[in-house]
């Protein structure tokens, strides 16, 4: 894999990347600096790329009655627990921004478990821990810990989305060799 690319696939981008493609990748550059390496990985096929944008924008940025600092946790979390070296990377940064605590984010990658925790957080990730490990044993008490600490059906919904896109992610850029962005060790430490 040369250093450039995103993936050990020999997938180049569409060239020229499609008019919305492109002011994506111009407004991605302006606001975080870089082009995510996951967005240039799709883009040797647009449709595959717009469609993994929408979900992830969707999943993480819309209206959710989970923040999106809890939502980037369980990004990590899942992560975490599919040693997925792209996502830990990319989500571990966001979870610093976000929470202003580089603990928490390195913390959020190497053991949830050792972070001070609400116990709404704790039931939030534990929920997406059994959700990665074994989706077949969750039963109704495990939703019933779940609105016990203050979360709605709805957000048990949201829970389940973002633990459910993590983990297909996380096996999309183990399978391809995603690298992150070099950016992603050194900000908010």
């Amino acid at each position: 894999m040369g250093d450039d690319a995103p993936t050990a696939l020999d997938l180049p981008p569409v060239d020229p990347l499609p008019e919305h493609t492109q002011a994506y990748f111009d407004l991605c550059a302006e606001k975080i600096g870089m082009v995510p390496n996951v967005l240039r990985a799709y883009a040797f096929n647009i449709a595959k790329l717009d469609a993994f944008s929408a979900m992830y924008n969707e999943l993480m940025l819309a209206d959710s009655g989970l923040s999106k600092l809890e939502r980037e946790m369980i990004a990590v979390v899942v992560s975490s627990e599919n040693r997925c070296y792209y996502c830990q990377a990319a989500h571990g940064q966001a979870v610093r921004e976000l929470s202003g605590d580089p603990e928490l984010g390195e913390q959020m990658v190497m053991n949830y478990r050792a972070a001070d925790l609400s116990d709404r957080q704790r039931q939030m990730l534990d929920f997406a821990v059994l959700l990665t490990r074994e989706s077949a044993s969750v039963s109704e008490s495990h939703r019933e810990a779940l609105r016990s600490v203050g979360f709605s059906d709805r957000d048990i919904w949201d829970i389940a989305s973002v633990a459910g896109f993590f983990n297909m992610t996380n096996r999309m850029a183990s399978a391809t060799d995603m690298r992150p962005n070099r950016e992603y060790h050194s900000r908010n430490r």
